[in-house]
C-alpha cells in the first residue's frame, strides 16, 4: 500500500525535532525515525536531524533495524569528528544487539564490533573539537566491556583491523 506523506512546514523543523529527541526518550525509536525523516524531506542537510535519524535506528538494533542503514547517513555528516563518532556508535550499538541476541557466536561478533567502534573513536579522538571528550567516554566505556567480560574475545586465530564504515 503506498500513501503520498504531507509535507511538514520549515516553520515546524524546530518543533519536530525536539518531538524525535523525546520520542528517543520515550524508548520510541520509530515514532522519531519518521519524524526525522519528515524533516530531512524539507531540510536534507539538517545535521540534528540527521543524527537523531541515525541514532532512532540504532535504537532499533536487535528489533529488525539493520546497521547498513545507519552507516547511509554517515557521509551526509559534515563533520569529519561527527561521521568517525557516530560511526563508534553505530559499532558499539551493534556490539550491545549481539549481547542481548544471545547468539552462540555472538561473543565474537561482540568482540569484532567493540573493537571496530575503538578504531573508530579513536579517529574522532584525533579530530575532537577542545573540551569535547565524547570519543573518549565511549573508547574507555567499550575497553571496560572488554576487560570485564573475558568471555567477549576474537574467533581463534583471527587478527582484527579496526575498519570505519563496514
Amino acid at each position: 500500500m503506498q500513501f503520498e506523506l504531507k509535507p511538514i512546514s520549515k516553520a515546524a523543523v524546530g518543533e519536530a525535532l525536539e518531538k524525535a529527541k523525546r520520542y528517543r526518550l520515550l524508548n520510541e525509536p520509530s515514532l522519531a525515525e519518521s519524524i526525522c525523516l519528515d524533516i530531512l524531506e524539507v531540510e536534507p542537510e539538517n545535521q540534528w536531524a540527521l543524527v537523531t535519524l541515525l541514532l532512532a535506528i540504532t535504537d532499533q538494533f536487535g528489533h529488525g533495524a539493520a546497521a547498513v542503514r545507519a552507516r547511509e547517513l554517515l557521509p551526509r555528516l559534515k563533520s569529519s569528528y561527527e561521521q568517525c563518532y557516530y560511526a563508534g556508535i553505530i559499532w558499539e550499538r551493534s556490539a550491545h544487539a549481539q549481547l542481548r541476541k544471545g547468539a552462540p557466536t555472538g561473543s565474537f561478533s561482540a568482540h569484532d564490533a567493540f573493537i571496530q567502534a575503538m578504531g573508530c573513536y579513536e579517529k574522532a579522538i584525533d579530530r575532537q573539537p577542545p573540551g569535547n571528550d565524547d570519543a573518549i567516554l565511549r573508547w574507555n566505556t567499550c575497553a571496560r566491556i572488554l576487560m570485564r567480560n573475558p568471555n567477549l574475545r576474537p574467533k581463534p586465530d583471527e587478527a582484527y583491523e579496526p575498519v570505519m564504515g563496514e
